[in-house]
């Protein structure tokens, strides 16, 4: 598949940043309807993204950029080439968490629940937003046989097919997974939350344990000596998610335990 989309004069629109900012377009939509349904002015949701969407993109260019410097001394411009793809989503959850930590902290609106609400949204966006990769022809894994690979729909086997060679679809996997994921978080976030923060920490620890495995099967990861990057930080977001997890039950019973006294 050509990676642009149409052309607009000599502007080149790429299917990457078409499929990112449909992304964001729909993960903004299901975060309004959460904030709506739970009686948080949703206006709130439309404001914040204004914020996150600069902060995820810048973050996860610099995070990508910096752990591959070497492809970028020579010619440093191309830093900035974004619609080439290089975007980290790693430090696109920094950018946006920074981001979002700051806007509800200026609008004094309740973290954890806020979290809750908009996490099943960042899920959704990352299984979208993997399909960038699948056009880039990126975020796969190693060869493997015509064999394997007939088991796939033919246009992503086409599209697997690099320089004669068949390779693990592995953004597919975790598009996937990410699908998956989103469907727990909403099915937990309308009948089974029982405490605020719970979304938010089953998330980090799902997300993460899909894509520590998954970036095992990865040929293109960012490395940190002998160390793949997005294997660390997961298994860093699994221990927070679950220390998260116990301080938001804990503060729940210990404000049951208030109010029954009350």
């Amino acid at each position: 598949m050509d990676p642009i989309a149409f052309s607009l004069g000599p502007i080149d629109v790429h299917w990457y940043g078409l499929i990112m900012g449909t992304a964001f377009l729909i993960a903004t939509y299901v975060a309004r309807y959460n904030t709506k349904r739970a009686g948080i002015d949703p206006d709130h949701i439309l404001n914040m993204v204004v914020w996150i969407i600069p902060a995820a993109i810048i973050c996860a260019r610099l995070y990508y950029v910096i752990f591959e410097w070497e492809n970028y001394a020579d010619n440093p411009i191309s830093a900035l080439y974004v619609w080439k793809g290089g975007l980290a989503i790693h430090g696109g959850l920094i950018g946006g968490f920074i981001a979002g930590l700051t806007y509800g902290k200026i609008h004094n609106l309740p973290l954890f629940r806020m979290a809750d609400l908009v996490i099943p949204s960042v899920i959704l966006g990352q299984a979208i937003g993997r399909w960038g990769n699948f056009i880039n022809k990126e975020a796969h894994g190693d060869v493997v046989s015509a064999e394997f690979m007939a088991n796939f729909p033919a246009f992503i086997r086409d599209q697997m097919l690099i320089d004669g060679q068949y390779y693990h679809p592995t953004f597919l996997y975790e598009s996937v997974w990410n699908l998956l994921v989103f469907a727990i978080l909403m099915l937990m976030l309308y009948s089974f939350k029982k405490f605020d923060g719970q979304i938010l920490a089953s998330y980090m620890i799902l997300y993460s344990l899909g894509r520590f495995f998954i970036e095992g099967m990865r040929t293109d990861s960012l490395y940190l000596g002998p160390l793949r990057v997005a294997q660390v930080v997961s298994l860093a977001l699994i221990v927070a998610g679950l220390i998260i997890l116990v301080y938001c039950w804990n503060r729940s019973k210990s404000n049951s335990s208030v109010n029954q006294k009350e």
